[in-house]
């Protein structure tokens, strides 16, 4: 399986292997579309299903399911026809993934409807703060019409849940969210289908509402669980299932509260850093002292002698483990151990951003995690740049940035024998819990089977948790041990040992007419990724390319991916482009797109924040021209002496990623050295809104967090060894930067639903970039902004 903290910009990758009994059934599947060859094996209440060689591939699945109604997905394309059992208890088998990287490829899903109409859904998607278990009920109750309070969301566990690729990429509400509406609307479909049969009416003229279907005629009505108690059916879902149209939601749309908010305000629900199991030690591993050392020696015999402490090491592996964890702190500091450090060149965060332009990725066992995208390339850029009356040129850079969630990584491992084989069980806070589960298996030598990862609701990952690094430690401490093992990372663990979002650098080039219009264009990203890189704007002569490098430090996803990086090269240049042709930067951006859904954010942002008024205040606009010229030359020094006199500046970015259309206008005041963003304003469209209060939420969330990378957050590094490891020494968000916030939700009820997780996130850094450049005269083209622009000031008045 490829470890996707090493693969720049693509956030997961589908594990290349299935057991034999998957790979046969979904063959099965892809030859027949489980026709008529689905028997029904009434003694066993399960269904078997049989490919063309007549051999039988069956799994157990939730055989605590009692009477009722089952519908299952079974499907190798997310917009195939898929296949639904309807059937009184029993449980059909769930289907794992196959050989295809597409995650819109290998969805099932699965819904049981109990005989007290109780709605359980399984999927193999994690709720970790962002709300989906909220939203995803709401769309179930939708269709099915039932009260939202019925419907129990089972996620996240490889042994009851269908296979996932992983919880990434706001692709929950637009995948899952719709296969699930499927299902809700095929099962209340067959539901009136029943009633109708039994009644001897025509299916049109009844309703089902509340859990029930009822014939307003004659008054009659009969619960779910009342219409399928004793029945085994089979269904076809078909891709025109009739959904209920957005403007026609009455629990979806709606703001709902959030599943489960009381026990997490109040600290009843418990993480994976809560559990306690009987017997349960607590293990703490040995780290290097840096990056790619390698264990020499190790002198064990003191935290051996330490009464009830377990020492396990297998090669640069070591871990202990105690019945308290004092006692496994004190072990782990009692071994004394030699390190050899790593032969490798390796460059520090004052070096990076060159190193990163001059080193290409290593090819030996990269493979393909270091695949290079081919260059966009359309028109003639060349003679377009050459013939533009204006050119600009400029180089912007980000930082390597840390995840820091709330609730660090940890894991609970316990190993078990059934029938002669081990067994292992895992609970760790995981956005992909399937690919854990492959990885834990093929490093620990079992069959998938014989491994189950369960994800408790977790304390945030912002793409950070793709990996299982404490699952595996944990499982291989538990198995030295012959107990069950906690593991819990501390903060500092989580800055040394854990991935970060890609450093990069991004140069551009454009050319522009004395009209606004953006004639040439060329984009260069250097290792931070792809996501987004091409430009939203209508330019008819562009070249846009990715280069990938041999990034020093681990790195991987985080949230937005590089759209965060590649937004904020790409506005803060249309910023400067605005400036060169002396023209208002909400004007130019309109005069070069055609995307009309992304103008009405911009128009829905601007006229929000008043962005007239507020752009042609004094000291929020630089109206003498030849200060324009120095701003886009990067040379301007401000008005009035900033050390003394706070001025303020508004700037305004925008753009478009997995299926979000974004636009922000932020206000800071520039005091001194410091920046201080005072308000900030988002027009966000992403299609129908299903639960408005959380969609606000993640909005809010996502600006914040982006305050962060945009002015201070950065990992410092050098020789392997990250210098900056505790959040006293690593600024995030306090309470004390969050702006005033006003989110504008443009509600397309006429668009399908698409995920809001991480596109808010691209507009602030650079909408925070202009402001500053309009308050100051001074542009800062690197993330994070703060410290560039001190040491910007400090050089002018050096001069």
């Amino acid at each position: 399986m490829r470890d996707p903290s090493t693969s720049n910009d693509r956030s997961a990758s589908a594990n290349r292997t299935a057991p034999a009994d998957i790979a046969a059934h979904d063959e099965m599947v892809r030859a027949e579309s489980v026709r008529d060859d689905t028997r029904r094996d009434e003694s066993s209440r399960e269904i078997v299903l049989h490919d063309d060689s007549g051999r039988t591939t069956r799994r157990e699945f939730l055989k605590v399911l009692g009477g009722g109604l089952v519908v299952v997905l079974v499907t190798r394309d997310a917009f195939a026809a898929p296949v639904v059992w309807l059937q009184s208890g029993g449980a059909p088998a769930p289907i794992a993934d196959g050989e295809s990287e597409s995650v819109a490829e290998q969805i099932a899903a699965w819904l049981h409807i109990d005989d007290d109409g109780a709605v359980t859904v399984y999927t193999g998607k994690v709720e970790f703060g962002q709300g989906i278990r909220t939203s995803l009920a709401q769309e179930v109750a939708e269709e099915l019409r039932v009260p939202l309070d019925s419907v129990k969301l089972v996620m996240g566990d490889t042994e009851l849940t269908p296979f996932d690729m992983g919880t990434f990429g706001s692709r929950s509400t637009p995948q899952m969210g719709t296969k699930l509406r499927q299902a809700s609307a095929a099962a209340r479909e067959r539901l009136v289908a029943l009633a109708a049969e039994r009644w001897g009416v025509d299916g049109s003229t009844l309703t089902a509402a509340d859990g029930r279907v009822s014939d307003p005629r004659t008054k009659r009505s009969l619960g779910y669980g009342e219409l399928t108690a004793g029945r085994k059916l089979t269904e076809t879902v078909r891709d025109d299932v009739t959904l209920t149209p957005a403007e026609r939601w009455k629990i979806a749309g709606t703001s709902a509260p959030k599943v489960g908010v009381r026990d997490i305000v109040t600290g009843r629900h418990e993480y994976t850093s809560d559990m306690h199991l009987p017997g349960m030690l607590h293990a703490k591993v040995l780290r290097p002292p840096s990056i790619g050392a390698t264990l020499t020696s190790l002198d064990d015999g003191t935290a051996r002698a330490i009464p009830g402490v377990v020492v396990t090491r297998d090669g640069d592996f070591v871990g202990v483990a105690a019945p308290r964890i004092a006692d496994a702190a004190r072990a782990i500091s009692a071994l004394h151990a030699r390190w050899t450090p790593t032969a490798e060149a390796q460059p520090s965060s004052s070096e990076i951003y060159d190193y990163l332009k001059n080193t290409k990725p290593k090819e030996d066992g990269g493979g393909e995690r270091w695949r290079r995208t081919e260059p966009f390339v359309q028109g003639n850029v060349k003679a377009a740049l050459a013939a533009a009356p204006h050119k600009l040129a400029r180089s912007y850079r980000v930082a390597y940035i840390a995840h820091v969630p709330l609730e660090p990584r940890a894991a609970v491992a316990q190993w078990s024998r059934d029938g002669g084989r081990e067994k292992l069980t895992v609970w760790t806070g995981t956005q992909r819990p399937f690919a854990v589960r492959d990885d834990l298996a093929e490093q620990l030598g079992l069959r998938q089977e014989d491994v189950r990862v369960i994800v408790p609701d977790t304390g945030s990952g912002y793409g950070g948790k793709h990996t299982g690094e404490a699952a595996l430690e944990a499982a291989r401490i538990a198995r030295a041990a012959g107990h069950p093992v906690k593991l819990v990372w501390t903060r500092e663990e989580e800055f040394r040992w854990a991935y970060f979002r890609p450093a990069g650098v991004m140069d551009v080039s454009a050319g522009v007419n004395d009209d606004g219009t953006i004639t040439a264009w060329t984009f260069d990203n250097y290792n931070s990724g792809p996501a987004a890189i091409r430009p939203m704007y209508a330019i008819a002569n562009q070249r846009v390319e990715y280069h990938p490098s041999d990034s020093p430090l681990r790195q991987g996803s985080y949230r937005a991916l590089a759209a965060t990086a590649n937004h904020f090269a790409r506005e803060m240049h249309i910023d400067e482009l605005a400036e060169l042709v002396q023209m208002d930067p909400l004007e130019f951006r309109l005069r070069n797109l055609r995307d009309g859904r992304l103008r009405a954010v911009f128009q829905a942002a601007a006229e929000r924040f008043g962005w007239k008024r507020a752009a042609g205040a004094e000291g929020g606009s630089s109206s003498n021209g030849e200060l324009r010229a120095a701003v886009s030359a990067g040379t301007a020094t401000p008005a009035r002496d900033s050390r003394t006199s706070p001025r303020r500046g508004v700037g305004i970015a925008g753009g478009f990623e997995k299926g979000g259309y974004v636009a922000t206008c932020a206000e800071v005041e520039v005091s001194g050295n410091d920046v201080r963003v005072l308000r900030a304003v988002t027009a966000f469209d992403c299609g129908a809104v299903v639960n408005p209060d959380g969609l606000r939420n993640q909005i809010a969330g996502a600006l914040v967090q982006g305050i962060g990378g945009a002015l201070f957050e950065a990992i410092e590094f050098d020789h392997g060894v990250i210098r900056n490891p505790h959040l006293a020494d690593y600024r995030v968000p306090r309470f004390s930067d969050t702006p005033s916030v006003d989110i504008v939700l443009v509600d397309r009820k006429d668009e399908p639903s698409f995920g809001a997780g991480e596109a808010p996130i691209m507009a602030i850094a650079p909408a925070i970039g202009a402001a500053i450049a309009r308050a100051t005269g001074v542009r800062v083209r690197s993330m994070p902004m703060l410290p560039e622009m001190r040491k910007q000031k400090a050089g002018s008045r050096e001069q």
